[in-house]
């Protein structure tokens, strides 16, 4: 057995390592907080040079930051690319601008948020997704509006490195999707929001996707806080939100059926949608038969409890509302006049049967 000479010998080592352990770390630490902060000052307090610069439309946030340490506006793209996404700062516009070295991080935040000198180039054309349109009908939107086919669009939208890249740059839209089940068909059904977008000649395919993310990040702004409070995600308010999108056409028949999916999930009752049945089949039918209810697909929920792997279409924020804040009823069924677009809601599966009968 070691004397204690040997005992208090190895005692002093080890304490010795660990103190020059905890040194190293704590001016490392230092260090590193030093040279984030000064790099966050102004790249030059004295300049009165203006220096003019684009922020090409499309652009993210490591583009903005890129093109700012390029310019010679501030001392660290990765600093200041870091310190935007540490803060949630977002909603950067595209512009020209004025920016000098004299400028603080936040001084240059907060004008971007205001927004500069529009950019006057004419744009190319444009492009419309309807609302409720699955991710197979977007490419074909792009294919014939653009000069990009719809195969390069899915090896892009289907890329782990361009799906990496976005979770990164809009971790609160896309987090949830990110870790979404397995056997989601595709990680961004849903989450390319529904509406008019513009491109130009320099546009690419990749620019007009995340303009598609950007968006939809900006339309869920206001649910966020909101889905943290109320301990869901942005994939189950999302995925809820496109089932109601082809079920309800006005906001009160949206929130009233929002309501009927809730209670029905509360008790593990399939939700029995019929768009989870065109969507597993690949194409939207108005009726679907009792064939088509046996469909054996995760998608299909009149075969499975719970709501899916994910959404089955691009819903507007019309929706979203709906699926973030339903009307509180007793209601299990609902049932829609195909020919009024007028729903029906009742409690019990009786009330829901004589309804079915009046209406056929």
């Amino acid at each position: 057995m070691p004397d204690q000479e040997s005992k208090h010998t190895v005692r002093k080592i080890v304490l010795s390592i660990v103190a020059i352990l905890i040194t190293l770390i704590i001016i490392l630490g230092f260090s590193g907080y030093h040279y984030y902060t000064s790099s966050l000052k102004p790249l030059d307090p004295d300049s009165t040079e203006e220096i003019s610069v684009e922020i090409p439309i499309g652009s993210s946030r490591t583009d903005i930051a890129r093109i700012l340490e390029e310019k010679g506006i501030i001392n660290s793209a990765f600093v200041f690319n870091y310190h935007l996404r540490f803060n949630g700062e977002q909603g950067f516009q595209a512009g020209h601008y004025k920016f000098s070295p004299s400028l603080s991080s936040d001084e240059i935040v907060e004008s971007l948020k205001k927004g500069g000198s529009p950019i006057t180039e004419e744009s190319t054309g444009s492009i419309t997704v309807p609302e409720g349109y699955t991710i197979e009908q977007i490419a074909g939107v792009i294919s014939e509006n653009t000069d990009y086919s719809e195969d390069e669009f899915f090896d892009l939208v289907q890329s782990e490195e361009f799906l990496q890249k976005k979770r990164d740059e809009f971790p609160k839209l896309l987090n949830s999707a990110y870790d979404a089940r397995e056997d989601t068909l595709y990680k961004l059904e849903g989450y390319l929001y529904p509406a008019t977008y513009d491109f130009y000649e320099e546009t690419t395919l990749e620019e007009l996707v995340t303009q598609m993310l950007s968006r939809m990040d900006q339309v869920m702004q206001k649910f966020y806080t909101d889905i943290d409070s109320q301990e869901t995600s942005v994939h189950r308010i999302l995925t809820i939100a496109s089932f109601i999108e082809r079920e309800g056409i006005t906001p009160e028949d949206r929130k009233l059926i929002s309501g009927v999916f809730y209670n029905r999930l509360a008790i593990n009752m399939p939700l029995q949608t019929d768009v989870s049945v065109t969507y597993a089949l690949g194409e939207h039918q108005e009726r679907i038969t009792y064939d088509d209810l046996e469909t054996d697909s995760p998608y299909n929920l009149y075969q499975h409890t719970g709501i899916g792997p994910g959404p089955v279409n691009s819903p507007a924020e019309a929706s979203i509302d709906a699926s973030m804040y339903p009307t509180k009823t007793d209601y299990m069924y609902f049932i829609a006049d195909l020919s009024t677009k007028e729903v029906y809601f009742s409690e019990t599966y009786q009330q829901h049967l004589e309804l079915r009968d009046e209406l056929n």
